[in-house]
């Protein structure tokens, strides 16, 4: 895995001409694609027409029943809240972890800002314990600084 290369690809993503649900659709997949360790990876995006509240957008993987999350409900709200990226190694052992599925045994959430605002965030979860590495946190925190651009 050559997150430099994952980033550009991302970058060129982000770049091209297509709408931005597209644009999204498209970074889920490179990662799901690119990272063996991940095994959903989507966006929740602040709801326009709800404060405080995250509606699912964009994803790769099982159907997941959390369409909409409210603010400091689960890592995806707490991260919502409190506007830092969050990494549970085991979600065994997070009291406010809100299962999707059984098989998921680590989670990150990195949020999405357009200047001091919170438009969104990206999640991602795996089936392996202890799968999100620094190197993996950076390259998800850095697309997703590269994503406040479409916003």
């Amino acid at each position: 895995m050559d997150t430099s290369a994952i980033l550009s690809n991302a970058k060129s993503i982000i770049n091209s001409d297509k709408k931005r649900e597209q644009k999204l659709l498209e970074i889920c997949e490179l990662l799901d694609s690119e990272v063996d360790v991940f095994n959903w990876t989507g966006f929740y995006l602040s709801d326009p027409n709800e404060e405080r509240m995250l509606v699912l957008g964009p994803y790769v993987g099982e159907a997941t029943d959390h369409v909409r999350i409210p603010f400091g409900t689960g890592i995806c709200g707490q991260a919502a809240e409190t506007l830092e990226t969050f990494v549970v190694q085991d979600v065994s052992k997070a009291d406010n972890y809100l299962a999707c599925s059984v098989d998921v045994k680590s989670e990150i959430v990195v949020p999405i800002m357009k200047g001091d605002k919170f438009i969104g965030e990206l999640d991602i979860d795996s089936h392996t314990k202890d799968a999100i590495t620094p190197e993996l946190k950076i390259l998800c925190e850095k697309i997703c600084i590269q994503l406040s651009d479409l916003f």
